[in-house]
């Protein structure tokens, strides 16, 4: 991927949603719900404080990220479908 976000934001590959149910059920794609799990793609340096030091973000890529269902910006890169989101953004990281 060519792309570097800058400062605070990450890039993040929302991770498909089961097909099934526990149950066994098939999950048609016109109800299910938005993912709200994903991996970091890529992450920029960091924010700035007040006196303008970088301040570096606790995630990198790789890591798997929870995150709002309304969270970022969706944007298509290399015919992927991506978000890109503030670090705030992110509810946490899944061990």
């Amino acid at each position: 991927m060519k792309f570097r976000p800058l400062h605070d934001r990450v890039v993040v590959k929302p991770l498909d949603q089961e097909e099934k149910t526990a149950g066994g059920i098939i999950i048609p794609d016109t109800a299910k719900e938005k993912p709200v799990q994903g991996e970091v793609i890529a992450a920029g340096p960091g924010g700035r404080d007040d006196s303008g030091k970088v301040t570096p973000l606790d995630v990198k890529a790789g890591d798997k990220v929870l995150y709002g269902k309304w969270s970022g910006t969706e944007v298509k890169i290399d015919n992927v479908d991506y978000l890109i989101m503030r670090e705030s953004d992110l509810l946490g990281v899944m061990a």
